[in-house]
């Protein structure tokens, strides 16, 4: 997939170790005194790391990454892999008295059927997947009464725009809140949502929530 990464002038560099602080993705390591891009697959091509470095030897470059940081002479000891299709089916759980906060799957963005029974008269909650793991009361304080729909667009490289804006006018959903992290990478979360609602026929109601990571509220 081609995409911006940044790329380490190694000459230039002058090992000062800034550009692996600056960077939110830890994708830059200080390797014999000098700093390297040791995750392409990590690099959101953003550039943090870029003002900080005092002897000018990052640059912004566009390049064929392959996931997970695999080189071309890596394949030949790959082993085959078997592709499973998931075959996820719509469930409601609508149990008197459950207490469980999650009555709905699937769950993924990318996986859910976009026109579900589900989706009607419901708000939905839009969250990266990070934000589950560093809120301690996320169900309590943004699961309960919304239909949630997870996703990460640096892990998935999916749009999802398209396919909000698909729910969003096939279903009658009543407003989207947006949860997302304050990095990076997790500001893609923002822009396709923002794509999916200026492409839907509907003028719904957005409101966004930013948490830090350490799981407070910064937005």
């Amino acid at each position: 997939m081609m995409r911006q990464i940044i790329k380490i002038d190694r000459e230039k560099c002058d090992g000062c170790g800034l550009c692996v602080d600056a960077c939110h993705e830890g994708a830059i390591a200080l390797i014999k005194g000098k700093a390297k891009l040791i995750r392409e697959d990590h690099c959101d091509g953003l550039g943090d790391c870029l003002p900080v470095c005092p002897a000018g030897a990052i640059t912004i470059i566009t390049k064929d990454v392959l996931p997970f940081s695999v080189t071309a002479n890596d394949i030949p000891l790959m082993r085959p892999v078997t592709t499973v299709k998931c075959d996820c089916t719509d469930v409601v759980r609508n149990k008197p008295g459950s207490k469980g906060e999650m009555e709905r799957w699937p769950i993924q963005l990318k996986l859910v059927n976009l026109k579900s029974a589900f989706f009607n008269g419901a708000d939905l909650l839009v969250a990266a997947d990070c934000t589950a793991f560093v809120a301690k009361d996320f169900h309590e304080k943004f699961v309960k009464d919304r239909v949630i729909l997870v996703g990460c667009p640096k892990l998935d490289r999916e749009e999802y725009g398209q396919r909000l804006a698909q729910i969003m006018d096939g279903n009658d959903v009543r407003s989207i809140t947006l949860l997302r992290m304050d990095i990076p990478c997790c500001s893609a979360m923002s822009r396709m949502v923002k794509e999916g609602m200026s492409t839907s026929i509907k003028n719904l109601p957005l409101e966004t929530i930013i948490l830090s990571t350490d799981g407070k509220v910064v937005g």
